[in-house]
């Protein structure tokens, strides 16, 4: 089915530009087929020319086959002066062989003058010589008008001018840019909607987040008429980042009615969006709309009890419609219902009237007071329930003693660990060397425990986090550590709080053991 609206991803161009993102070729051309797979229209590779890393990606490019996607080139209007069949630049995106070619050129009067240095005419051939050489060389020409709303703003009559210069020359979409992200959606709007009442060829949107509105602009210049939206997984881009496509694409989909993206696409939205950020290097942010684990994550009382009951009646969708689940937190703030249906998710047989539920509560709340969370800790969670349910249980193993020290070997330092554990009638002991003294008592409480539980040497720390709850008592602080286990299958958090940031750890430590363990 013809999409009613395209999507057009420059994460591996626009993104890019994005403090602290840097992708190797051989990334571009993983996200590159990661979203030819999800179905976006287009993919914007690069600048050819512009570096030796962008030269490389569509030489390789060129040999790939992609299903779904047109594979983009992006560059500039001819130089001012400069013929067009003579202009380096325009040259190499021709050389890049992809189908489709974006290029930008000036709206502003403002940047025409004091940015180009040209006459008005001047930038209106270089407009419309660049568009029209490109078509004759076989390519879909896409025309990002730069500053296309300040520019309208400051000259109406210019601005659609230059749009007007772009569609005779045989551009085949004109893309309204709000390059410094300063205009409000009913701007955006209002101008978009002039722009297709006087232009023959069909209109895109290309929006920047510096004002905090990308996405609504892009969504009231998608209702004034524009069929093309241009944006980044997970907003990556220049300053504040670019439109967000994947807060655009289930908008698209499901809110606005329109055909975009595959449907069958759709629930597979979150793992693009993890993916890329994988690729990046970068953290997930957790409270992306849409996809993030804190978009569907409950935490009220009177909230999840309404969840239970009514998922709608706090969810503007199922959360698997985009990949993502139901989150639901247990704090100081929960209530009956966010326990039975986190000890669910975690695979106890939990209900309202499980005699023990008052019990677990009232034992999570005072914790919460005394500096623990166990919103990222379920492994430490999973174990409050656990010992809760079976109160004749004993743990595992129990930590007998232990001792951290450092020694100071020629010109590096080293950290050894003693620990005693207790596993049943046993008792085994364990010494290790670490890079810190909490590597080194992880180090350590491994090998003990491995004797009597050899599963436990594939157990991996993938995270460590401390937090100090109150500033004000200096050294002597109370510290909060969280740390983020994992056993090649599944991932688990665990919490430890002490003045000691060492006994936290250990805490830690023992809870993620015990939860490796622990039978479903």
């Amino acid at each position: 089915m013809k999409p009613q609206v395209e999507i057009y991803d420059t994460t591996l161009r626009d993104g890019s530009q994005g403090e602290g993102i840097n992708f190797s070729v051989a990334d571009k051309l993983r996200i590159a087929e990661k979203l030819d797979a999800f179905g976006v229209h287009y993919i914007e590779g690069g600048w050819p020319g512009s570096n030796p890393k962008d030269i490389e990606f569509f030489a390789q490019a060129k040999r790939k086959k992609f299903k779904n996607a047109k594979l983009a080139a992006f560059g500039s209007t001819r130089k001012k002066g400069v013929p067009v069949e003579q202009d380096d630049q325009v040259r190499l995106l021709i050389e890049a062989q992809t189908p489709v070619v974006t290029i930008y050129g000036k709206t502003s009067m403002l940047h025409v003058k004091e940015v180009l240095r040209c006459t008005p005419e001047e930038n209106l051939a270089m407009i419309g010589d660049t568009v029209r050489y490109l078509k004759d060389h076989g390519k879909y020409v896409i025309y990002d008008a730069e500053h296309a709303f300040d520019g309208y703003k400051l000259d109406s009559e210019y601005a659609l001018t230059t749009w007007q210069a772009a569609e005779k020359a045989g551009a085949d979409f004109v893309v309204l840019c709000d390059t410094n992200g300063g205009c409000l959606p009913s701007e955006v709007a209002e101008i978009t909607r002039k722009a297709v009442g006087q232009l023959n060829c069909k209109v895109g949107i290309h929006t920047h987040d510096d004002s905090g509105v990308a996405v609504a602009n892009a969504l009231a210049a998608i209702e004034a008429g524009a069929v093309h939206v241009q944006g980044t997984v997970n907003g990556y881009g220049e300053r504040t980042g670019n439109c967000n496509l994947i807060s655009v694409i289930p908008l698209v989909h499901f809110k606005m009615k329109k055909t975009g993206v595959p449907a069958r696409s759709i629930p597979k939205l979150r793992e693009l969006s993890l993916f890329v950020d994988e690729v990046a290097n970068l953290r997930h942010n957790p409270r992306l709309p849409w996809v993030g684990a804190a978009a569907f994550a409950h935490k009220g009382g009177t909230h999840v009890n309404a969840v239970q009951k009514l998922a709608a009646s706090y969810e503007h969708i199922n959360p698997e419609l985009v990949g993502n689940q139901r989150n639901v937190l247990v704090s100081d703030l929960a209530g009956r219902s966010n326990i039975v249906m986190k000890a669910q998710a975690l695979g106890f047989k939990l209900h309202n009237d499980t005699a023990e539920l008052k019990t677990i509560l009232e034992l999570i709340k005072q914790r919460e007071h005394e500096g623990y969370e166990y919103e990222a800790a379920e492994g430490s969670m999973a174990l409050i329930i656990q010992r809760a349910l079976s109160r004749k249980s004993k743990p595992a193993f129990s930590v007998e003693q232990y001792h951290v020290s450092m020694r100071r070997d020629a010109s590096q330092s080293v950290c050894e660990s003693t620990i005693r554990v207790r596993v049943g009638s046993k008792l085994h002991d364990a010494v290790a060397e670490g890079d810190g003294p909490v590597n080194a008592l992880d180090s350590a409480l491994r090998q003990a425990l491995a004797k009597s539980f050899p599963k436990l040497k594939k157990i991996t720390l993938t995270d460590y986090k401390v937090r100090i709850l109150d500033g004000g008592a200096g050294t002597a602080a109370k510290t909060r550590v969280l740390i983020e286990s994992s056993d090649g299958r599944r991932e688990w958090g665990t919490v430890g709080v002490s003045e000691n940031i060492i006994e936290a750890s250990l805490q830690a430590l023992v809870d993620s053991m015990e939860y490796a363990l622990l039978k479903k």
